[in-house]
């Protein structure tokens, strides 16, 4: 009998080698971490796709045992992050919190914004309310959670508690500490938008797409992550595979720029299709920017004696959009910009150029007018890159 316990205890009833346990924990981890993306991020939260019955009580119910998450509360708190973004009443924003506390309690801000009622009832709207969530998934999380670890301590054993608490901390770890915390901190942006969000790495497999999070801060509601052709999202490819089963139904995605070669004339088509992709557009425009500095910058630096950590500094300043710098960067900006009458005036008709798509009383006819008058002046300007941008603009359609 004392054999038979040692021999369970060691083995489990799979008896499998560390290397099976190993594939097994890193399946469903991946399993998890697929279903908070699919599931609770970009369906519930953001409605950019509906799933069918099965799907969804498959990932409710997997996320029951193997995080305890509250469908209304991860989906609220979430859409309040997105309407109070770097902000104060951000939960969990590492630029009002500090990188460190979201990074490694993480997890506990969320669970303080969750007791939050008033953003439950503001945010937390559209989310399941059946028998299952009521009497079951919202009233006894930590059941699933015993649950997964009496099925891991059968299945290996002893073992079977190690692969639990890599269960129970991948959540935490990579999504509200790595992402949560880095994805607002550290990384590349494909999009200047109006928080601080980076994408940490360009190929979303490890934490499901979610790696590609200033593409998702974004375009918030598109079931796509991925946004350049070096990008992947693997998120999206289950999503496609779940589609082309008929268990899912996508709402929505990023909206692709289309383009009429030889198009010179700009009307109400152009305008919509710019506004409609205005951060494709100003994406566009930072890198004719760059572009435009290396040709500047041995000038700046000759003639105008400019010191390097100086460029350097105005270079990533003249990247930023100008309405989120400070008066001190403004200021430090303009020091450089006198020295150059090209990067002087794309600086100053990018801010022209932000104008057109931000709240304005203009009617739809003056808008056309405004945005024509742009792309004449900047035609006119004979600097080729702004040129070359403008030429680029009149073919949006």
């Amino acid at each position: 009998m004392i054999e038979t316990i040692i021999d369970f205890l060691s083995n489990g009833l799979t008896r499998a080698s560390g290397w099976q346990v190993f594939l097994f924990t890193m399946v469903v981890t991946h399993i998890t971490i697929a279903s908070v993306t699919i599931f609770l991020h970009r369906c519930q939260a953001h409605r950019a796709l509906e799933l069918h019955a099965i799907p969804s009580h498959f990932f409710r119910f997997w996320l029951w045992m193997t995080t305890g998450q509250v469908t209304k509360e991860w989906a609220a708190v979430h859409r309040k992050h997105h309407a109070k973004c770097e902000t104060e009443e951000d939960p969990h924003s590492p630029q009002t919190r500090g990188i460190k506390k979201v990074l490694f309690e993480g997890v506990e801000l969320y669970r303080e914004e969750a007791r939050n009622q008033e953003t439950l009832k503001k945010f937390g709207h559209g989310t399941p309310d059946d028998w299952m969530e009521r009497n079951v998934y919202s009233r006894y999380t930590a059941l699933g959670i015993v649950l997964m670890l009496l099925i891991d301590v059968a299945l290996f054993g002893v073992l079977g508690l190690t692969v639990w608490a890599v269960q129970m901390a991948w959540i935490p770890v990579t999504a509200a500490g790595i992402i949560n915390g880095i994805g607002h901190y550290w990384g590349y942006r494909n999009f200047d938008c109006e928080d601080a969000s980076t994408n940490i790495f360009p190929w979303g497999i490890l934490i499901g797409g979610e790696e590609l999070h200033n593409n998702h801060h974004t375009f918030g509601t598109s079931a796509k992550l991925s946004s350049k052709w070096y990008e992947f999202d693997i998120g999206w490819m289950y999503i496609r595979i779940l589609e082309t089963c008929g268990m899912a139904t996508v709402k929505k995605v990023a909206p692709e720029p289309k383009f009429v070669s030889q198009k010179n004339a700009v009307d109400l088509e152009t305008l919509q299709s710019v506004v409609a992709n205005r951060y494709e557009v100003m994406a566009k425009y930072t890198k004719t920017l760059r572009k435009a500095w290396a040709v500047e910058v041995a000038s700046l630096r000759e003639k105008a004696q400019i010191e390097a950590n100086r460029l350097k500094s105005a270079k990533q300043l003249l990247q930023v959009e100008p309405s989120k710098l400070l008066a001190s960067q403004k200021q430090q900006l303009q020091e450089v910009l006198q020295h150059s009458a090209v990067l002087k005036t794309m600086h100053e008709m990018r801010e022209e150029l932000a104008q057109i798509w931000e709240r304005s009383t203009n009617s739809r006819e003056q808008l056309v007018q405004q945005l024509q008058d742009w792309c004449a002046r900047a035609e006119a300007s004979g600097i080729q890159t702004l040129q070359e941008f403008s030429l680029r603009l009149r073919t949006y359609a």
